[in-house]
């Protein structure tokens, strides 16, 4: 059975940054990985969580600015230059 963490994450009363704790269920191999991964980085299993499902869903904002950047572009069109006109006639002419 998969062991229970409980991030530490602390409320910051009136902020506009409030956080609040999640728990994870994850196997303890897992969990001893990420204590080691953690430990590298000279931080918490909680602290580098938090630091990458900050930056995912940052990434993701990005993503979607991105998105509607191009969508914009393409509603507006490329300028291709002058569209030559053709005689059907001309064109079937041998």
């Amino acid at each position: 059975m998969p062991e229970v963490v409980q991030t530490e994450i602390s409320r910051n009363a009136g902020s506009n940054d409030e956080k609040q704790n999640i728990t994870l269920r994850l196997s303890k191999r897992t969990i001893q990985k990420a204590r080691v991964l953690a430990a590298r980085q000279s931080t918490s299993i909680s602290g580098l969580l938090t630091r990458r499902i900050e930056e995912l869903a940052e990434g993701d904002g990005e993503f979607e600015q991105a998105m509607e950047r191009i969508r914009t572009r393409l509603e507006k069109g490329f300028a291709m230059g002058e569209i030559p006109k053709f005689n059907r006639d001309a064109l079937h002419e041998r």
